[in-house]
């Protein structure tokens, strides 16, 4: 016949309640204390999403301010040399010198628009670089706390 070990592994004598009971409150403890931990870095991060935000909406206006501003000063020059030139044309007196005065308006209007294209391009580039800084900074900062973690 076979004969049962008293100090077997896995017989119920070996086994202790208060240590499991010890080993399940150190499990919960830990959980509970990566819980909090976690809980900590997603409020951070939620509260620089705000604030990355906040200032992302600052810039915009600013630059939507910016951009409007740029577009006034062209359309009001735009709208000078032209009743400047419809001034000159009043005072013409043959056609050569019409021809003459329409092809000079006509070059420097193709002139100040290429100028005027550019100025605003550069503006909006500017306003571009500004509105995506907040969130490159952030996103630079979120790899980064990645990378450490």
């Amino acid at each position: 016949m076979a004969t049962i070990k008293t100090d077997d592994v896995f017989s119920i004598a070996s086994f202790d309640p208060s240590k499991l009971a010890e080993s399940f409150r150190e499990f919960a403890e830990k959980g509970a204390q990566q819980s909090k931990e976690a809980y900590a870095k997603l409020k951070t991060a939620g509260e620089e999403a705000g604030k990355t935000l906040e200032a992302t909406v600052q810039t915009a206006q600013a630059g939507t301010v910016e951009i409007g501003l740029k577009a006034i000063d062209v359309l009001r020059v735009n709208a000078e040399t032209s009743l400047s030139h419809m001034e000159a044309l009043l005072g013409v007196k043959s056609v050569a010198e019409f021809v003459e005065l329409q092809t000079s308006f006509l070059r420097k209007q193709a002139e100040l628009a290429v100028d005027q294209a550019k100025s605003m391009q550069e503006t909006t580039k500017q306003v571009a670089e500004k509105l995506a800084k907040p969130s490159k900074e952030a996103a630079e900062k979120a790899m980064a706390s990645f990378k450490v973690a």
